[in-house]
Order: structure tokens, then C-alpha cells, then sequence
């Protein structure tokens, strides 16, 4: 049954178990959140768990689907919405180090794609589209620093969107390891150290 299909009162209830399931999803695992304990969470029915997600698969699918949106419409509404300077990157990469959680859990679409590799589970062609998507807010704001002359044109707005999101996520899960959000704020500031290199 497609999302269009359900009432108002069903698009509610089913956003309601979306936002406890990526909640849970992002504590407990893929594997470690159990039909049981979404129930318990959201106070449904194992029948009204099972007419909005059949299966295991349709729930996580919905949840990536959710985790980006969140994400790209902080993206949106921030001040480093259009990442076309160097400032804008910076403040972009000051957000994530302030994130109250990131020693904990670091990333939630980053934490949700570590789990969902290892799970059995047909949703890593989603998870890598929106991943893409992430990437391209990055990679258009380059491409506007580029086109408009204040990086040089051998500055590749793909590589370096790539680099700085990689960065990210890598920074993030050295900062979990370590309880401290240093690791991730040295690699974020060299990333965009090296994106500044390439400033005119």
C-alpha cells in the first residue's frame, strides 16, 4: 500500500512509528529492534504495525527515507544552506562537532548504513542514493564557488564533496571510539583547509 493511500489519521500514525523506529534503529541496531519493542514504544498493534510495514525491509527503507529528509532539510534551513564558501563549510563542520550526541552515536544515517550492511536486508541502492543526495548539496555549492571564480578551475566540486563527507563520517566514528569530538573536528578542519587551498 503506497503512503498516498492512507487517511490523515493513518500518514500520522504511520510517521509516529517512522520516528520511534529511527530512534530505536539508532540506539538499539537494525537487528536489536524487534516488533515487540517498536510496539511497546509507540503504543500500536502488531496488526497496525503490520498494514504500514509488512516486513522488516519496508520499515528501514521508510526509515533512510525519513533520516535524509531530516537531514537535508536542516541542511535547508541553516545558515550554511547553499555551501558556496569557505565560512559556510566551516560552520557546516561546527554544527556536527557541537552535535550533543555525536560521541555516542555519531552520524544517524552514518550509524543506520553500518547496520544496514551487515544486515540482510535489499536497501543499499536507496541508502546509497541518499547518501548521493547528501553528497550533491556539497558538491552544487562547490560547483557555485567554482563557476563563479573564487575556487581555481582545476577545484573538482565531486572529489571534494565526496572527501568532505567521507571526512564526516569517518570523523564521526574515530570521535565514538574515542569519547571525544577532537578527531572529528582536526578532520573536518583539514578537509576544508583543503578545499580552501584550492580558493583564489
Amino acid at each position: 500500500m503506497g503512503v498516498q493511500k492512507f487517511t490523515a489519521k493513518g500518514l500520522a500514525a504511520r510517521a509516529r512509528i517512522i520516528e520511534h523506529a529511527a530512534e530505536l534503529i539508532y540506539t538499539h541496531g537494525v537487528h536489536g529492534t524487534s516488533n515487540e519493542l517498536l510496539r511497546r514504544e509507540t503504543g500500536v498493534s502488531g496488526s497496525q504495525l503490520t498494514h504500514y510495514f509488512p516486513d522488516k525491509e519496508s520499515l528501514v527503507l521508510a526509515v533512510i527515507e525519513w533520516q535524509t529528509e531530516e537531514i537535508l532539510t536542516q541542511h535547508a534551513r541553516s545558515s550554511f544552506a547553499v555551501f558556496d564558501t569557505i565560512e559556510a563549510l566551516r560552520e557546516w563542520a561546527a554544527f556536527y562537532v557541537s552535535h550533543e550526541r555525536v560521541c555516542q552515536e555519531g552520524c544517524t544515517l552514518g550509524s543506520l548504513a553500518a547496520e544496514i550492511v551487515k544486515a540482510d536486508l535489499d536497501v543499499r541502492d536507496r541508502l546509497a542514493a541518499d547518501f548521493d543526495r547528501w553528497k550533491d548539496v556539497l558538491r552544487a555549492g562547490l560547483a557555485r564557488m567554482r563557476d563563479g571564480g573564487r575556487l581555481r578551475p582545476e577545484a573538482d566540486p565531486a572529489k571534494l564533496a565526496t572527501l568532505l563527507l567521507a571526512t564526516m563520517q569517518g570523523g564521526m566514528l574515530l570521535a565514538q571510539i574515542a569519547n571525544d569530538v577532537a578527531p572529528l573536528r582536526d578532520a573536518l578542519t583539514a578537509a576544508i583547509d583543503h578545499v580552501e587551498s584550492f580558493t583564489v
